[in-house]
């Protein structure tokens, strides 16, 4: 079947921090070591033609080109995977997906890319997110012409946001929100230590922000001792071997996890034995890793404070307030990329038919001077030049006003009015063919 650049069957399925809470995020997310054969799976269900993954503490998102035979409906490879693969029950899973088809699936990535759709808006670490979606998306052959356009156009939306409006300028990264509720819980963070359980980018960001308040050292456990190593060295701190954190946690104040494990590291009882060490001196735990890391009854533990994703959307919320007038702007950025976006696509479907008539015209002028043949024989060189120069300008002004015609028609939608305009010039119809790609 031939595929229609304005319909490339764009469907995007998901859920995020909206539409479903940490339990139900967590059973869904995929570790960063599984991304790759996870969208290797995606890309060889039926009716997928490309697809990548997102899949962050905040959401999973599947967004694929399907091919029109395979609607997505409840037996599509998308939900297949999404059930199989993952192994979740779908009556566990329907009530907090999402989904969006074309125009609107376009938009939405645009808003993710561009951190309007994120739990703190204006946080730069979702743009990387989606680049790394993108890569391993490319590296296991599951990106192709559709989504290296649809890609590299959000990737180009998202720096003119950042680029034209102050929506990036304050301080309301997730690791910026973590620090704001150690201060409500220490009052001063100075002279505090840190405990990393996990080295991502995102513990090493809030880390970051902690000794720029005040915070005196810093601890590093990771399962990867050489990254551990390099963190301890960038922050001038100490090492911890991952196996002695349940021996050495007590020392710090304020715990950072994020490390991907399945399963919860940190138990009420692990909170129980650290407060006893410390002889009731309180301890924060700021985890950051979905699945959780910390068992949330830790809670229930007098002096144990317990912080995960979603607690940090409460203080993340009051920081909305004051970007709303940048987040409008940055919403009419998006609006105005999308349309352009498809009006480009549009014009693709000019080609085959501009084409078409451009080389029925040079047959027809080709034809005339292959007539005219022994009466131009006597030119000279230059001469025969002025001519051909004469006949390819005539040809290029009769072409103008339907060329223009076929243009409006294709940027319009109108594909009949297409099919008429070359029917009219050429007596053929519109030639099909597969979409070329946008720039």
């Amino acid at each position: 079947m031939t595929k229609n650049p304005t319909a490339p069957n764009l469907i995007l399925l998901g859920i995020n921090h909206n539409t479903a809470p940490i339990e139900v995020r967590e059973r869904l997310a995929i570790a960063p070591s599984r991304l790759a054969d996870a969208t290797r799976a995606l890309a060889h269900q039926p009716g997928i033609r490309e697809a990548i993954i997102l899949s962050t503490c905040n959401r999973v998102e599947l967004l694929t080109v399907q091919d029109s035979a395979h609607p997505v409906d409840e037996n599509s490879g998308t939900l297949n995977f999404l059930y199989e693969y993952l192994n979740i029950p779908a009556t566990d899973l329907q009530p907090h997906l999402y989904e969006f088809r074309e125009r609107e699936a376009i938009r939405h990535l645009f808003r993710v890319a561009s951190s309007l759709d994120s739990m703190v808006v204006g946080e730069p670490q979702i743009l990387g997110q989606v680049k790394e979606a993108y890569t391993t998306g490319r590296e296991v052959g599951a990106v192709s012409t559709t989504l290296e356009g649809l890609l590299q156009r959000a990737f180009t939306v998202a720096k003119r946001v950042r680029t034209e409006t102050q929506i990036g300028s304050s301080s309301v990264s997730i690791a910026s929100v973590a620090v704001d509720l150690a201060r409500k819980i220490f009052d001063s963070l100075e002279g505090k230590t840190v405990l990393l359980v996990g080295a991502g980018k995102m513990s090493e960001l809030a880390a970051r922000h902690l000794i720029q308040q005040g915070a005196a050292s810093i601890l590093v456990a990771n399962r990867t001792q050489s990254r551990a190593e390099q963190i301890a060295l960038d922050f001038n701190g100490q090492v911890i071997p991952f196996d002695q954190i349940y021996e050495q946690a007590d020392r710090a104040d304020i715990v950072i996890t994020s490390t991907g494990a399945p399963q919860k590291i940190f138990g009420r009882s692990h909170g129980e034995h650290f407060l006893h060490r410390r002889r009731n001196r309180p301890m924060f735990f700021i985890d950051i890793a979905v699945p959780r890391d910390v068992d949330p009854r830790m809670n229930e533990v007098e002096g144990c404070f317990v912080y995960d994703i979603d607690d940090l959307q409460q203080v993340a919320q009051a920081n909305l307030a004051d970007r709303s007038r940048e987040a409008e702007a940055a919403e009419t950025i998006v609006t105005r990329e999308v349309d352009k976006y498809l009006q480009r696509l549009q014009a693709l479907n000019a080609v085959p038919a501009i084409q078409s008539l451009q080389q029925y015209a040079e047959t027809i002028r080709q034809a005339e001077l292959r007539r005219s043949q022994s009466k131009l024989a006597s030119l000279t060189p230059d001469q025969r030049e002025a001519v051909e120069a004469l006949t390819r300008s005539l040809t290029a002004k009769f072409l103008h006003h339907p060329l223009t015609g076929i243009r409006q028609a294709a940027q319009q939608g109108d594909a009949q009015a297409l099919a008429d305009l070359q029917r009219l010039y050429t007596g053929q119809p519109n030639p099909k063919s597969d979409a070329p790609t946008d720039d």
